[in-house]
């Protein structure tokens, strides 16, 4: 049996073997410090996990303009890969002149705004178990929220001394924490993943003053003969969930790890994995799921943080996830509204369906989208449009007995602007790489950047690039954009054609 870290390892294996197939180079020139205005203050930017910039000053007019300000560097422990997945991959918080990062050993550091300087760290060295992240903190009201791998904890803001810890919350076969957590409403709202035991990952709440768990939901209903054979776990939430101002709180959540054989020969729809859950926030009560995908073999996930929304005056909620579809729901009934595929597809959307239908699957299969394919990285929504950054690489399956296809050695990644209201594509821009750093909208661009360490940004309206900026190192991480000022972990997989110096990289425009 593989352990929970080698399968948690296997993602940053991916995205080493594809760095394998490009080649980059690169360097960054100091220049003048950047401003010390605007922020940056929830994981998405908002509650609503809409990506979109409150604040920015960055647009077509000056974006030719953007250039590095300073550089942070990541050194020693501290600096190490965690398991072949980088240092960074969570998006940065900014609030009130000072940028607050989490590294993949759970360290957090506070850098000034203005010019990187390092104001105090957190260190823990204990390495993310659960793949490349995302993990990162929250800051609410002066305080900082994170999590190691056992462990969630409280920090204050101005000098990184300890609030509080809580080490008792997760029970054996629960699995381990790699999410970046939510606080609002005076709550503490986070995940496992990979809970290998009966009831999978869970999600959490806990008293943001005290620590202490306020409820708990386990994402697997009924426990899986195929999925416990294994013993790699199933469910949980990976990314951000989105807290609604109608007093609930929706996670997207990950996958069954299963076999393809588990699922032909023991198929069942396996709740409430790969499925919008929408929960009283207060009680953790159940309200509604949508389910993407029944029955799940190939790692799909349906992890995207949520988005809040409003179409003709009614809330909805936005999900997407692996399987490389946008989801519209009805937030208060989790009605589906519509879906669109977004991304490559290659006519096997239906397999795992099919399986539960005891419909026969022929060996070898090629799909698209593949295990880090489709939706990979959270969305961006802005007016009536919804950006999403999918990506394009086709996994193979040739045995009943494997977790995941075999990787192909053709990759490509996208960026697509979908109509709020109908679901319909309305550009559709290809990408040289793998776009992994989620879709993040500034005025009348919208940004994202791909594996092997590049920014890029396109006109909202057409998708036309109309800039582009090598990086000295990779990255798998999304950024954050306070004010005039990009904030870009680069620390990524090591590969040779990099500096291989992980950092987290400002980039501003002048002042008018």
């Amino acid at each position: 049996m593989k352990s929970t870290f080698a399968l948690g390892t296997r993602l940053g294996a991916v995205l080493f073997f594809t760095l394998s197939l490009l080649a980059g180079s690169g360097g960054l020139n100091r220049v003048a410090a950047a401003n010390t205005s605007g922020s940056w203050p929830y994981p998405n930017g908002d509650l609503a996990n809409t990506r979109n910039a409150p604040g920015s000053t960055i647009s077509l007019q000056n974006v030719s303009q953007l250039k590095p300000a300073w550089t942070f560097e990541l050194k020693g422990r501290e600096a190490k890969n965690v398991g072949e997945s980088g240092s960074l991959a969570a998006a940065p918080i900014v609030q009130n002149g000072v940028v607050y990062i989490q590294d993949l050993s759970s360290d957090v550091f506070a850098l000034d705004l203005a010019t990187g300087k390092l104001k105090w760290t957190y260190l823990l060295h204990k390495p993310e178990k659960s793949g490349p992240g995302p993990n990162g903190v929250a800051v609410v009201d002066g305080v900082v929220y994170g999590a190691s791998p056992s462990s969630v904890f409280a920090l204050l803001a101005n000098t990184g001394k300890k609030i509080w810890v809580n080490k008792t919350l997760l029970k054996k076969g629960q699995g381990t924490f790699g999410i970046q957590p939510q606080v609002a409403n005076g709550r503490v709202y986070l995940a496992s993943q990979y809970g290998p035991g009966l009831h999978g990952g869970v999600l959490l709440a806990l008293n943001a003053s005290t620590g202490t768990l306020l409820w708990k939901f386990n994402t697997v209903l009924h426990a899986s003969k195929g999925v416990q054979s294994l013993g790699l776990g199933a469910g949980g939430a990976w990314e951000t969930p989105l807290v609604s101002s109608d007093g609930t709180v929706t996670f997207g959540t990950g996958n069954p790890y299963q076999t393809i054989g588990s699922a032909i020969s023991t198929p069942a729809k396996l709740l409430y994995n790969d499925s919008e859950v929408n929960l009283n926030a207060a009680t953790g009560k159940l309200n509604w799921y949508y389910q993407g995908v029944t029955n799940d073999f190939k790692d799909y996930d349906m992890q995207a943080s949520p988005i809040s929304a409003s179409v003709n005056g009614a809330p909805v909620v936005l999900g997407g996830g692996k399987m490389g579809y946008v989801y519209e729901m009805n937030a208060t009934t989790g009605q589906l509204i519509w879906k669109t595929a977004v991304g490559k597809h290659n006519g096997h959307d239906n397999d795992s369906f099919n399986a539960l239908e005891h419909k026969k699957l022929k060996l070898p299969i090629t799909y698209l989208p593949g295990s880090v394919g489709g939706i990979l990285t959270n969305m961006a929504l802005a007016g009536n449009m919804v950006y999403v950054v999918t990506n394009d690489f086709a996994f193979t399956y040739t045995s009943l007995s494997q977790v995941l296809g075999k990787p192909g050695k053709e990759f490509s990644g996208e960026i697509e602007a979908l109509n709020l209201t109908t679901g319909k594509v309305e550009w559709d821009t290809k990408l040289n790489g793998l776009p992994l750093g989620a879709a993040t909208v500034s005025n009348d661009l919208v940004f994202t950047t791909l594996l092997q360490g590049e920014l890029v940004a396109l006109n909202r309206s057409t998708g036309a690039i109309v800039f582009k900026h090598k990086l000295a190192n990779t990255t798998n991480s999304p950024i954050a954009i306070a004010g005039s000022t990009v904030l870009i972990p680069a620390a990524g997989p090591k590969y040779k054609g990099t500096d291989n110096h992980p950092e987290l990289v400002a980039f501003t425009v002048p002042l008018k």
